[in-house]
């Protein structure tokens, strides 16, 4: 049904009076209250929005530096193979026997009153 309009007349008191005046400060605070609260949710929220794409980035640059430690470990894996098979060069290099035997093979030098033969290994009719 509708709503039936009251006209009632109110009584003015100074009790009334103080009543309504009371009952305006409570409505007052309720909306200053409730206004707060809005105002921080909404720095809460915008805190927290912050935080997580702040943490997203971080995550996705530790992944990117992660990758890139992995490819550097396996770099330097292999730069230390590398410096490994030189070490040994090296140490082969400093035989003479190695660099006499290498010279004869690379260079065909030959010892005293040796003859090389050599024949191309494409070639099948040798």
């Amino acid at each position: 049904m509708l709503k039936e309009k009251k006209n009632v007349t109110k009584i003015k008191s100074h009790y009334i009076h103080q009543y309504e005046i009371q009952q305006e400060r409570l409505r007052r605070k309720k909306k200053r209250l409730k206004t707060r609260l809005i105002l921080l949710a909404m720095i809460v929220f915008l805190i927290i929005g912050s935080m997580t794409t702040y943490h997203f980035s971080q995550r996705d640059l530790r992944q990117a530096k992660v990758e890139q430690y992995d490819q550097l470990q396996n770099e330097l894996k292999t730069l230390k193979k590398q410096e490994n098979s030189l070490k040994e060069e090296i140490q082969l290099l400093n035989d003479e026997e190695y660099l006499l035997d290498l010279a004869r093979t690379n260079y065909f030098f030959s010892k005293k009153g040796e003859i090389i033969f050599t024949h191309d290994e494409d070639d099948p009719s040798n």
